[in-house]
């Protein structure tokens, strides 16, 4: 009986996606080590959740990896509240607020969430099919899980593949993970359970 039960306990736990070997996790859940703030918008940490928010000049913030990641994959949980337009940089670098990097897009409803944007470049490179975008929850925690390989850019939202996209620029990028406040204000993003594979 004892073994039956230790049988489905560890059926049960990949089931889940927990103990994953070799897994990082991005955010403790306690304080920002490990992260550095690009600008003047607010990022604190509420009840084991990462909160981005829109500060007095509502302008764009970002919330980046003090290491660089190049092959990976990232597992995400987010809940949007009020406008939520934010994204995940990958090989991302920065000047002051200027980032030179691609965006995995999370934002509202219809605004093509899963989509992959070059910031400061050449702006959209692939959005998903509208009928995907169906696949998000305002207002309620979302997984989201980016596969960074090579060229090569996959992303899931809630378990349903959003985009592939193979670029010979993004092959060539470095840099870091990071969580973005759009500009405009009126916007606030929780974050939670930020954990990454390496896969060089």
């Amino acid at each position: 009986m004892l073994r039956k039960f230790s049988f489905l306990l560890v059926v049960m736990t990949c089931a889940l996606g927990y103990g994953q070997e070799g897994a990082i996790s991005l955010f403790n859940g306690k304080n920002l080590d490990g992260w550095i703030n690009h600008g003047e918008e607010k990022w604190y940490v509420e009840n084991g959740e990462l909160i981005c928010e829109s500060g007095p000049k509502a302008e764009y913030g970002y919330l980046g990896t003090e290491k660089f990641y190049k092959n990976f994959e990232l597992t995400l949980e987010f809940k949007q509240e009020n406008d939520g337009n934010s994204g995940v940089f990958i090989r991302s670098t920065f000047e002051g607020t200027k980032v030179s990097g691609w965006q995995v897009e999370v934002a509202p409803p219809g605004k093509h969430t899963g989509g992959v944007y070059e910031s400061y470049g050449r702006g959209w490179l692939i959005k998903p099919e509208p009928e995907k975008e169906k696949a998000l929850k305002m207002g309620e925690w979302n997984t989201l899980k980016i596969v960074a390989n090579g060229s090569t850019i996959t992303s899931w939202l809630n378990g349903t593949e959003m985009i592939t996209l193979t670029d010979e620029k993004i092959g060539q990028g470095e840099g870091s993970i990071a969580l973005q406040i759009h500009d405009g204000g009126g916007i606030k993003v929780r974050w939670r359970n930020i954990q990454l594979i390496p896969l060089d």
